[in-house]
Formats: structure tokens, sequence, C-alpha cells
């Protein structure tokens, strides 16, 4: 399955292979690196095989009972999902005639309609082309799609999806110009999305990687285009991590490894550079949630000059003493873009690079806590 392009990979990030020779990172990455392997399936074919109740008419039936079937699905998928990791076979569970992935979709379908994929909640009518905070009508186009040597090592070659639009609108941005123009890329169908990640996973992906902007505004044709794929790889979600506890449910079930920014320590920072509100009680309950179901996660901090006390020290804190049990990489990339390169006076807590002064204390308090963020730099 693998390759020139992903041996010439291999070639050029060499840590890509030697991380795995990290005990703790294989351990703390464990569900991913099996899927990666075709070990064991990627969770959304447990999905495609966990069967609804018997009786249910998915078009017959309220939002709430909708939700209901959702839970009750969950517990079938996790019981199913555990025999698997226990050594069952996934051909020993037929394929149904209506699955969870079909509650999934008429879920999200129903959110569409009245959106709240992200917790601006912004409850428009997207399916009938009114646009969120987001920029997004129902439509979802992609940026590029390629394979990405520049992730952390164990992702690497990632197969990245880029999708327009965002729920940030961070000053800082380095990808401003597909995150603030929702109309710079090629539309895709669900269908067309799947084509994308499976030529990917083709060419020598170890993952398919869901990033932008921000992928939780395309959510409900993620989530459709699994409906024609039946190729086993891990999916990846790469996102601001603002999303609703309803996307989380969602997600849940499907995502085999996340790679989430925690960017902010606080709520002034984060409604000063990216107009966010109620930032860190959104990012950190997702964090936790999801660490708590033992979800593969590696976080990303990217480090902002001036910041270290009032949003990296407190973030790293927060992680030690929440979820201890996720990679950390902490990034000391930041450079001036977007809006703080065009206007700097207006921004002038942001507006250079970082010292050594400040990414040395930065690594230093993540060695202090504990963190792990070398083997995945």
């Amino acid at each position: 399955m693998v390759d020139i392009e992903a041996l010439y990979a291999y070639m050029i990030r060499p840590d890509s292979k030697l991380v795995w020779e990290n005990e703790e990172v294989k351990e703390r990455l464990s569900w991913y690196y099996k899927v990666m392997k075709n070990e064991l399936p990627a969770k959304y074919l447990i999905v495609k095989r966990t069967p609804i109740p018997q009786d249910t008419n998915l078009d017959d039936i309220s939002v709430e009972s909708l939700w209901d079937v959702h839970k009750s699905c969950s517990r079938e998928f996790k019981k199913i999902w555990s025999e698997i990791r226990n050594g069952s076979s996934l051909d020993s569970y037929p394929q149904p005639n209506s699955s969870f992935l079909d509650v999934k979709i008429k879920l999200v379908d129903i959110i569409l309609r009245e959106c709240i994929f992200c917790e601006h909640l912004c409850k428009v009518d997207r399916a009938a082309g009114k646009r969120g905070r987001c920029g997004l009508d129902e439509v979802s186009r992609v940026s590029t799609a390629f394979l990405h040597m520049g992730e952390e090592a164990p992702l690497v070659p990632s197969g990245t999806i880029f999708f327009t639009g965002c729920s940030f609108k961070c000053v800082f941005c380095q990808n401003f110009d597909i995150s603030v123009n929702p109309f710079s890329g090629v539309e895709v169908s669900p269908k067309e999305l799947a084509n994308l990640a499976i030529s990917l996973r083709k060419r020598g992906a170890r993952n398919i990687n869901y990033v932008g902007g921000n992928p939780d505004q395309h959510l409900h044709n993620i989530v459709k285009s699994l409906r024609y794929m039946n190729i086993n790889v891990p999916l990846l979600w790469n996102s601001n991590f603002y999303f609703s506890m309803e996307s989380l449910l969602i997600l849940a079930d499907l995502i085999d490894i996340w790679l989430p920014d925690f960017k902010y320590g606080n709520d002034d920072c984060a409604f000063k550079l990216s107009r966010i509100k109620n930032y860190f009680r959104v990012s950190s309950r997702n964090h936790k949630l999801l660490h708590d179901m033992g979800e593969n996660i590696i976080i990303r901090h990217l480090v902002l000059p001036n910041h270290l006390d009032c949003c990296t020290k407190p973030i790293l804190r927060w992680i030690s003493d929440n979820t201890p049990n996720v990679l950390v990489n902490v990034m000391d990339q930041y450079r001036p873009e977007h809006r703080v390169a065009r206007e700097p006076e207006r921004f002038p807590d942001v507006a250079r690079r970082l010292t050594r002064r400040e990414i040395n204390e930065a690594y230093g308090e993540a060695e202090r806590l504990g963190l792990i963020y070398k083997p995945v730099s």
C-alpha cells in the first residue's frame, strides 16, 4: 500500500519511523497505531457494522428519539469495539440494513438546518443556503489534498484534506487564504470527498487528516462521505476544538486520533485575537471528555509571544492536571501573519516572533510538568 511518495516521506522524515521506538508514544497512541498498521479496523468501519435497534424507522422518528437511538447504538458500538480489540474479527459482524452511520447521517442533516456544529450556535439554516459565522452554507469546498510531510512524527505522511472556512477569526492565521474565504476551494460532494481519502490512503497516507480552515463546519459532508468508504485508514480530526457537544457525540465513535489546537489559557485572549467567547470552557470541556473516553490525542499548543503567563503556562498546567495521558506538541513556529502582519500597531503583543528565552521557558515548563513533546515535535 506504500508507494514511492510514502517511501520518500520516510527518507525526509526519519523520525516518523523512529518515533515508534518510543514505547510511551506507542502506548498512548495504541489504537491509532494498530489501525495505521492494518492490525485493527478503523472505528468508522465498526460503526458501519453496528446495527440500529430492531423496528426502528429512521424516517419516522422525533429528534429526541433519534438521539436516544444514537445513545443505544453508541453502547452497542462500544461493545463491538471492545470485542474487536480483544481479538474478534470485523467480518464476524454482518453488514446491517441500517447502521449506526445512518443514524449519524440523519442527525447531521437535521443539525445543518439549525446549525450548532460549533459553539457559536448560530442556528442558521445552512441547508437552505444561509451562512453562519463560519461563512459556509451547505456546500463543502476543499483547497488542497496531499500527503503532508510536516505534521507530527507519528502522523507522517498524513493524508491532509484542507477545507475552507473557519469558526475562528484569528488575527495571526497562517492559513488565512482559505479560512477567511470559504469560497476559495473546489466544491466536493461526499462521494468525491471519499474518493480523495481513498486515493490518499492508497498513496501511503498513515491517516486521513480533516483540517482547514477548520473541519467542524463540514461535519455533515464528512460523515456522509463515510458511506462511500470501505478502506481501512485512521480518521484524524485536526480542529480548533470549539465544536458543540452534539458534534462531539457524533464524532467520538468515528475518529481514531485527535489533533486539537489548545490556543488560549483564558477567554480574554481568545476574544481579542480570535473573536471567540467562552473559549476556555468549551475547549477544556472537549479535551477532558475525549481524554476520559480513552481517545488517542496529540494536543498542539502554539506559543505566542508575550503570552507565556496568560496562555502557555496555564494550558500546560491544565493538561498536566486534567488530561495526563495525552501527547503534547509545544510549537515554537509562530510568525506574524494575516492582520498582524498588515496592522502590527493594532496587535503589538503578537507582532513579532518568539525570542529564544520564550521558547526555552515554554519547553522548560512542559518538561517540569512531565509532558511529552519532543517525540512528536
